[in-house]
């Protein structure tokens, strides 16, 4: 039985911009505008505006709320400040991710977790049978925020026109409550473009007002609003994973070059820890794979699950792969043997519908943004 996609606050409004919609996760969502090349571009130089209203946010609150973080998730919560956000890791007990999160702490003894639309409900699972026992509750408010993305370098600029909140005293991986065009909102500094730029969670009956409130503030600074194709290309130039592509339950944390999120010097147990310790030491010694990037010496674009090869053998598979609107190349990221992983490695190659098409092996970014 078919089941309708759920539908943002902003989904009349994206229909009356002329958005190619696309199911996502379940959700009904912009997947471009016009052009997602000239989408691409405007965020890497001017700015653009996503609907990210698809995010799972969970609320955790009570006096162990961040016990049941420290144990339930591979960070340390203990150690982020009031105001302060993490980027952390939901694994099985097997070490397999299951998720990649942000954990804001929004005081002392609230937490919101924002876990992908597509993992939401497991997530949501997991948190509240993993904090059994303690004092804290878990509640789902999926339902309780819209999401609004302005990235890009005027992003500030923009932004500032609109709200009081010291956007200069926001740091990166931060939070504060604040006013943005009359709408109260979390404005939170976490972006996944490679660019300087901010959320905003707000409740969905402000959402409309808030997106044009933006949109007017940006017109004269090259503002467009944006969708989910570009930011694939985005995150995928800056070298930031997703769910389903570069992180799976069949990989750990050390597997995708991550380890650096789990922390075995936090007090007490959390879930995966054994076997997250076996995986560090794997790494440490014989890594089965690495991830890399890519950079196409021709013009065909690879796409996930395309086989990486050298010398008439397979030695990985793509990820992610796409043309690079900033480099003017295809890129990918992939996992390869180990052999082969080190950037300038030659004879590599993407196995292209039986074509071997050379590639160059770099590190991960492809592209980093001036400070």
């Amino acid at each position: 039985m078919s089941t309708a996609p759920r539908l943002t606050a902003l989904d009349a409004l994206h229909r009356s911009l002329g958005a190619t919609m696309t199911d996502f996760a379940g959700w009904d969502m912009p997947l471009r505008y016009a052009s997602e090349r000239d989408e691409h571009n405007a965020v890497r130089n001017k700015a653009g505006l996503f609907d990210l209203s698809h995010m799972g946010e969970i609320t955790l609150t009570g006096p162990e709320a961040v016990k049941v973080l420290d144990y339930a998730l591979v960070g340390n919560i203990s150690t982020v400040g009031v105001g302060r956000a993490r980027y952390t890791h939901i694994c099985q007990e097997d070490g397999g991710i299951l998720d990649d999160l942000i954990v804001y702490r929004l005081g002392e003894t609230e937490f919101m977790v924002v876990a992908n639309a597509s993992n939401a409900q497991v997530v949501l699972d997991a948190l509240t049978e993993r904090a059994d026992g303690f004092e804290a509750e878990v509640r789902d408010d999926r339902d309780a925020y819209a999401l609004i993305a302005v990235q890009g370098p005027e992003s500030p600029g923009i932004l500032k026109s609109l709200t009081d909140a010291d956007l200069d005293g926001l740091k990166y991986y931060a939070g504060l409550p604040g006013t943005v065009a009359g709408v109260p909102a979390l404005i939170a500094r976490t972006g996944y473009t490679g660019e300087d730029g901010f959320e905003l969670f707000v409740s969905p009956e402000h959402a409309v007002e808030l997106w044009q409130a933006l949109t007017e503030a940006g017109e004269g600074v090259g503002l467009v609003p944006a969708g989910l194709s570009c930011r694939d290309t985005l995150r995928l130039e800056a070298g930031m994973p997703l769910y389903g592509h570069e992180l799976t339950t069949a990989l750990t944390p050390f597997d995708a070059g991550l380890g650096r999120v789990v922390k075995f010097e936090k007090e007490g147990d959390f879930v995966g820890r054994a076997a997250l310790e076996a995986a560090a030491e794997r790494a440490a010694t014989n890594p089965p794979r690495k991830l890399v990037g890519l950079i196409a010496e021709g013009r065909r674009v690879p796409r996930a699950g395309f086989p990486v090869v050298a010398e008439g053998q397979v030695i990985g598979e793509v990820t992610s792969g796409a043309p690079s609107p900033t480099l003017g190349k295809p890129i990918a990221m992939a996992y390869v043997d180990a052999a082969h992983a080190a950037p300038g490695t030659s004879g590599v190659g993407v196995d292209i519908r039986g074509t071997h098409e050379a590639y160059e092996v770099v590190a991960l970014p492809f592209y980093k943004r001036q400070k």
